[in-house]
């Protein structure tokens, strides 16, 4: 084995530190470690089938507002002009997404119309009919054929330090049932409906080929294509869902530093003199052609500012209905526990507080009783402070999985600074972040707190009697195997035990909420009250794995800095 990774390393001169090729793994022992059964995939399908199954179960269940917001998409895009697409208001779910999406409806609408006509008419609002319901579930199953090859991809870029006999034992098969059966996706997509999981296979696809460049260093024109395609397929995700305007910081400073910078200095540094303006060019020309493709059209019809404020609409609130878990949902907490004490002690004349409640359940402005009020240029500010580790990638690279780490922290810090977001945006931090759980053990550790804690955050999304069992037995099955497999990987827990004892924490806010509180006299006069532990409860755990994570990456650019002195 080591005799057969002298010969590779001498005839086309791969760097020591790693050969892969999806079958074989050569490592700074160099020593060739081969991968069992990796290039026998008949296990996949049967996975992917698995989960699709599942999801053709659960097209009868419950659904969200969600499933009137794509369908009165569907009706837009199908029955009027382009020009009005951004204009039309009869439904108070008007179309808020970039217009790559709204061709992508537009292109489901002529499948739509063989199934039931009258879903694509305007004026039929909360229109269900049974052919309606099957249309748009199947949609999002077929359209999830993107995601399942995106995983596939992203298995085949797993790294793995150690051959295992044990299928079931390999990392790419742990990160395949991860991703495939993740629990928030099931549950956002398949119950509550979205198409999160076609907009996720781009993203996941993207990662992949920049994974990749690394397996194809040697090939100049391979390794240049997969830097070109990544950032191509990004570009179409910008422009069919904006909230991943939140991660292309991580993009253009790893694209900018890796690609344009072709070479660095013996200390890892950049090499100023190897700049390629032709590369600079090359994927400005994918940013731009995409850009005009998606919004040229209304751009020459005069209507960029209209569809500007359809994307970006801050009037609605620092905080979604349901705070999801993070900073602001603590801010608030400590805000009304102040507010309530100070009526209390008579410190507050209660008829001067606000009269907007943040805990009345709406999606609106309001203002803090007692600590400062929170503007959208605030949570900016706090966001793009929050990433500022990522610029560790421009002063120390270290490869694609250093870019995927960035990518997570900037997910995870635009998820807990952000202005009005959705606790859904979780699981763009939970899904990639799967790729270095099967690969690190520190990883691993912070990924369990943090897919537990933000799983259970998406919990109040089904709020249903008869999801409350198919929720739960999902819950636990996936973190169960999240939890058994990772420790079988890694050989040893992964948590401490004041962290283990705070996910058994989670047990008792469920029996609080879904038993006891129901029963108690205070249901009918503050409802809001389960909810309100449910996010205070998670941002306590999502703030821990964005700090755990935040000062991982820290101290390894610190031990790389450390290394070159």
């Amino acid at each position: 084995m080591c005799y057969l990774y002298v010969e590779l390393q001498s005839v086309i001169s791969i760097p020591p530190r790693l050969i892969h090729r999806g079958q074989a793994s050569v490592y700074d022992t160099g020593c060739v470690m081969a991968t069992p059964r990796a290039d026998d995939w008949s296990w996949f399908p049967a996975l992917a089938l698995g989960v699709s199954f599942l999801k053709c179960i659960l097209i009868n269940a419950y659904h969200s507002t969600d499933f009137e917001v794509h369908r009165n998409w569907l009706a837009i895009t199908h029955s009027l002009p382009v020009s009005k697409w951004y204009h039309e208001n009869t439904s108070e779910w008007t179309l808020d997404y970039p217009p790559l999406f709204a061709w992508f409806e537009y292109s489901l609408s002529h499948v739509a119309q063989h199934f039931d006509k009258e879903m694509l008419v305007v004026q039929n609002l909360i229109y269900t009919s049974p052919a309606t319901i099957l249309f748009q579930r199947l949609s999002v199953i077929v359209t999830d054929i993107v995601f399942i090859y995106a995983v596939k991809e992203c298995c085949r870029s797993v790294r793995e330090e150690k051959g295992s006999k044990d299928l079931l034992g390999h990392p790419f098969f742990i990160l395949a049932a991860l991703l495939l059966w993740n629990f928030g996706l099931l549950i956002v997509d398949h119950i509550h409906f979205q198409y999160n999981g076609f907009l996720f296979g781009i993203l996941l696809l993207s990662v992949a080929r920049h994974l990749q460049v690394l397996y194809f260093m040697t090939l100049f024109l391979v390794e240049q294509g997969r830097h070109l395609e990544g950032a191509l397929l990004f570009t179409v995700l910008l422009n069919l869902k904006h909230i991943y305007l939140y991660i292309a910081p991580a993009y253009g400073i790893f694209l900018l530093r890796s690609y344009c910078f072709t070479k660095d200095n013996t200390d890892g540094s950049v090499r100023w003199s190897s700049f390629s303006p032709v590369r600079l060019v090359a994927l400005g020309s994918i940013v731009i052609s995409v850009g005009a493709l998606s919004f040229g059209p209304f751009i020459a019809m005069g209507q960029l500012p209209q569809v500007l404020s359809r994307l970006f609409p801050f009037k609605r609130g620092l905080c979604h209905a349901y705070w999801a878990p993070n900073v602001w949902a603590l801010y608030n907490m400590v805000d009304k526990a102040l507010s309530v004490l100070g009526v209390r002690l008579k410190l507050l004349d209660v008829a001067k507080l606000p009269k907007a409640s943040m805990t009345g359940g709406l999606v609106q402005e309001f203002q803090h009783s007692i600590l400062p009020s929170v503007s959208p240029s605030i949570t900016l500010i706090c966001t793009l402070l929050s990433i500022m580790v990522m610029l560790s990638i421009w002063c120390r690279p270290r490869g694609a999985r250093g870019f995927l780490r960035c990518l997570v922290v900037c997910a995870l810090g635009s998820f807990m600074f952000g202005w009005h977001v959705h606790e859904k945006a979780i699981l763009m931090a939970i899904l990639p972040f799967s790729i270095l759980a099967v690969e690190s053990r520190e990883d691993a550790g912070i990924f369990l707190m943090l897919t537990t804690t933000g799983h259970y955050s998406l919990f109040p999304l089904l709020f249903t009697a008869a999801e409350l069992p198919i929720k739960v037995l999902l819950m636990l099955l996936f973190t169960l195997y999240s939890f058994t497999s990772l420790k079988k990987l890694f050989r040893g827990s992964l948590l401490n035990p004041l962290e283990t004892t705070y996910l058994l924490g989670l047990v008792a806010v469920e029996i609080l909420c879904e038993v006891v509180y129901p029963l108690s006299p205070w249901q009918h006069t503050l409802p809001f009250v389960p909810l309100l532990v449910t996010s205070v409860y998670c941002s306590l755990g999502v703030s821990y794995s964005f700090i755990r994570l935040y000062v991982s990456l820290l101290r390894q650019h610190g031990t790389d800095k450390h290394k070159q002195l």
